[in-house]
């Protein structure tokens, strides 16, 4: 029996899983934020520091940019539980939560599907706030689409608090252990980028005056370096 039997889910193998452990998995498992423009500027951008993590979360690996490989973790959860004699389906029903929660991103973006043009069109509201993210990094956003953009990624966050600790309430003593340090983790590490959105928004609204003011300084010098 294949390892992957042990936890079934009802609508892919992780699916259920690798929706609220992290970076959004509403993304795919890396939000806009995580994702530079092919050339950003190279003084407007700062590593996060790592979120606290919970004592009893099982050890999460790092993606290639240092950041937390959550849906990897979720992956591995999946893959190395052993095989069983009854294969159990996963304790999780899915169309109970999107009742609860309506709106949620996680079934606009990241519930399971195989469908070609539901996928393209998440693939397309990927690239429009990977676009918008790098306007902002740019200073060419407009103060609007700087606010839009930070308020997009509250959403994401607040969303994604949302659904993993209605599942942890709802299903949290049918589920294994590593699967809770999990969505804890997730809940964790999005209230922590909730709280940094304030100062994060006011120095994307500051670079982009600063830069607007050099700019108009350029011009009313005829466009001549000083």
């Amino acid at each position: 029996m294949s390892t992957h039997a042990r936890w079934k889910l009802p609508l892919g193998t992780a699916g259920v899983l690798v929706l609220a452990v992290g970076a959004w998995l509403v993304f795919g498992g890396q939000a806009p934020e995580d994702t530079a423009p092919s050339a950003p500027p190279a003084t407007v951008t700062q590593a996060p520091s790592p979120p606290p993590v919970f004592a009893s979360t099982p050890a999460v690996p790092r993606s290639k940019d240092g950041g937390l490989d959550l849906v990897g973790a979720a992956a591995a959860q999946v893959q190395a539980a052993p095989p069983d004699e009854e294969a159990a389906p996963y304790p999780v029903d899915l169309e109970a939560l999107r009742a609860k929660l309506p709106g949620n991103l996680y079934f606009e973006m990241d519930a399971p599907t195989k469908d070609p043009a539901e996928l393209s069109r998440r693939e397309g509201v990927k690239a429009k706030w990977n676009a918008l993210y790098g306007k902002v990094l740019s200073n060419e956003a407009s103060e609007e689409e700087v606010h839009q953009y930070y308020e997009h990624r509250r959403q994401v966050s607040e969303d994604a608090i949302a659904f993993a600790t209605t599942m942890l309430q709802d299903y949290g003593d049918k589920l294994p252990s590593e699967h809770r340090g999990l969505l804890e983790l997730s809940v964790n590490m999005h209230r922590t980028r909730l709280a940094e959105i304030p100062r994060q928004e006011s120095d994307a609204l500051a670079r982009r005056e600063a830069h607007a003011q050099r700019q108009k300084e350029w011009r009313a010098g005829g466009g001549r370096q000083p």
